[in-house]
């Protein structure tokens, strides 16, 4: 059995988890609601308080959609509870971000400013002027709006120059002097 997937998922008080009959998953909480279409073939089961995830047989697949089926629940129950967020640093000398509404603008050192539109549901909050938090509850969305984010100037390697993730360690090349 896989270990994680055999794990069934606890549901918090103030939190309602829907099962239909073809695994599609609604979760309701404090912070919105998510909703998923999870893998046809795994047995997701509703019990007192308990999400448990089962598979039919032990294929290659199944083992392979058991573990996954089981975080992508519990991701999502968290996601409605704690919600998500992802921290971005931007290091350089006139690299700065500012938010104007929902609009993220950044001076990177090209010609222009780069504007981002926060998406519907994520939203980007600005710490000084060179700290960005990427918040939401689907942990998928907030990891894809922050990458691309960083993808405007990703950081490199000889001056470490760029937008890197609060804990992203860049490895250093030295100058051929």
């Amino acid at each position: 059995m896989s270990r994680i997937g055999r794990l069934p998922v606890e549901i918090p008080a103030g939190v309602e988890v829907n099962v239909t009959e073809s695994n599609f998953i609604t979760v309701k909480g404090s912070k919105g609601t998510l909703e998923q279409q999870l893998p046809k073939e795994m047995l997701i089961s509703k019990e007192e308080n308990q999400v448990v995830v089962n598979r039919p047989n032990d294929l290659k697949k199944m083992k392979s959609l058991h573990g996954l089926t089981r975080t992508l629940v519990a991701n999502m129950i968290e996601g409605v509870t704690k919600g998500y967020e992802k921290k971005l640093e931007i290091n350089g000398v006139g690299y700065r971000a500012q938010k104007q509404g929902k609009k993220l603008v950044l001076s990177l050192g090209y010609s222009h400013p780069v504007e981002m539109e926060d998406p519907e549901g994520l939203e980007a909050v600005v710490e000084g002027q060179n700290v960005i938090i990427v918040k939401g509850i689907d942990k998928a969305r907030v990891g894809q709006y922050a990458a691309e984010i960083r993808f405007k100037r990703p950081p490199e390697p000889y001056k470490g120059k760029g937008i890197k993730y609060a804990d992203e360690v860049i490895r250093r090349k030295e100058t051929g002097k």
